[in-house]
């Protein structure tokens, strides 16, 4: 074809989604790989992409969108490398050297970044950053997670950021403790998938709609919303992930949204919630979109 071939690879606590291709536009290959632990699925990948490499001709680079925590500064001897992540086995894995053989440029991002810079980069077509300079995508499921793109740029500091590990203040009626292993009742340890199984031994959707779980999960994703809001003031936040194909919840944190912004903040936020709080216009590509415009920049950072 002509074009640079590009590998991209979503990095997920349940599974590795691998993708091969031109780039966001042009996925040319995938395949879902298990995530057990890190030697045999970081040799999963590598059979994908040998066996793309043969069938297509050399990869340019590669790009990773990972479950964190894992560092994501290019500058640090750590770079690539997962940090104190309670799945088993992971911590002290390495991307760069997982990948190293293959001799391309690597650039290593969250699993939320690269979702949130996929939206972005799709918006021309089908993404949910539709018209926007920057967007936060806010994943909810096995974690909770936020990542932010403004001007098709990922944004972090020293490392990506941790918006699931926020305290968020206490629901009058959740008495729950919390199961984050390092921090209790941190917002990840109160509204995630596995926090919603804890105390109700069902998920969101199979709950009633007059459950008081419904509630309880909408105030604690409006208060992220605020939070996001009030600290980077996007121009969409897009929220994805299973726990949030729950019927009505995203109108629920709309709501809610509003009520704790109480008419405080300018921008977006003070327009429309149904413009400013909306779900993936990628749910099943968005993340090996972002993999793959972040093997692109790699390439062009290298340059």
């Amino acid at each position: 074809m002509g074009d640079k071939l590009y590998g991209g690879i979503e990095a997920g606590g349940t599974k590795f989604v691998c993708a091969a291709g031109s780039g966001p536009d042009d996925i040319r290959h995938t395949l879902n790989i298990p995530t057990t632990a890190p030697e045999e699925t970081f040799a999963a990948c590598r059979a994908f992409f040998d066996r793309v490499i043969d069938e297509e001709g050399p990869m340019a680079g590669l790009g990773i969108a990972a479950f964190g925590p894992v560092n994501v500064d290019a500058a640090s001897a750590q770079y690539g490398i997962v940090g104190r992540t309670p799945k088993p086995g992971w911590p002290g894995a390495s991307y760069l050297q997982a990948f190293s053989g293959y001799g391309v440029p690597v650039k290593v991002s969250s699993d939320v970044s690269g979702a949130a810079l996929g939206e972005y980069l799709a918006q021309v077509r089908v993404g949910a950053g539709q018209g926007a300079r920057s967007l936060a995508y806010v994943t909810v499921g096995t974690g909770i997670g936020a990542g932010l793109v403004a001007e098709g740029k990922v944004l972090q500091g020293t490392s990506h950021y941790e918006f699931g590990h926020i305290y968020p203040p206490r629901h009058a009626d959740d008495p729950f403790a919390g199961r984050c292993p390092y921090h209790g009742a941190c917002l990840e340890g109160l509204a995630s998938g596995p926090a919603i199984m804890d105390r109700w031994g069902k998920s969101l959707s199979e709950l009633p709609d007059d459950h008081v779980a419904h509630e309880i999960e909408a105030f604690y994703l409006a208060h992220l919303a605020v939070v996001i809001t009030l600290t980077h003031m996007p121009e969409k936040i897009i929220y994805g992930g299973g726990v949030m194909k729950t019927p009505g919840l995203i109108d629920r944190v709309r709501r809610k949204t509003v009520e704790l912004l109480n008419a405080y903040a300018d921008g977006p936020s003070a327009g429309d919630m149904d413009v400013y709080i909306v779900p993936p216009g990628l749910p099943d590509v968005s993340g090996i979109a972002g993999a793959l415009a972040l093997a692109r920049q790699a390439v062009e950072n290298a340059g």
